[in-house]
């Protein structure tokens, strides 16, 4: 294993305020860093799903590990064929390969700190989403950039039958 030196030098401070929201409720997304601000050690976001709203899809990468720590409320996690409940304090890392999804517990909201380390440029990932939301693109769209944002999507029978 390797390890390599972020190359950032200076602290990055995202106040509240100021941090780009994607979406509306029921799925909101606070972007607070991306890789390129912390000279790619990692990037981050914060999701907050309301009323058992779901979070991502079934996906996985091949370059980052992933770390969901919940702020408050109760999701649910897909970390490989597993479903994990996590609550407020709970922490959840999902190594580089393995197949992970993540939403609010039926009938419970969810706030979820995100990370992504090593760090993948992610906020136009985001921004992507949205504009799916939005009608602006098809949802197919985001098969063409799976590489780029190191998010590959799959089919989990466990999270599918556990969401419905």
């Amino acid at each position: 294993m390797s390890f390599s030196v972020p190359g950032f030098d200076v602290p990055v401070i995202t106040r509240s305020a100021d941090a780009e929201v994607i979406g509306r409720a029921p799925t909101t997304i606070r972007l607070l860093a991306d890789s390129d601000s912390t000279g790619g050690a990692l990037s981050t976001q914060r999701v907050t799903l309301t009323d058992g709203a779901d979070g991502a899809a079934p996906h996985r990468h091949s370059r980052s590990a992933e770390m969901f720590y919940l702020l408050d409320g109760t999701a649910q996690v897909l970390s490989g064929d597993r479903i994990v409940t996590a609550e407020r304090g709970d922490l959840v890392i999902v190594p580089p390969h393995l197949p992970h999804a993540f939403a609010a517990a039926p009938g419970h909201d969810a706030d979820i700190l995100v990370v992504i380390t090593p760090g993948t440029e992610r906020f136009e990932y985001f921004r992507h989403l949205e504009r799916i939301a939005y009608g602006k693109v098809p949802p197919e769209s985001l098969l063409e950039v799976q590489e780029i944002y190191d998010t590959y999507f799959l089919t989990s029978t466990t999270w599918n039958d556990t969401r419905r």
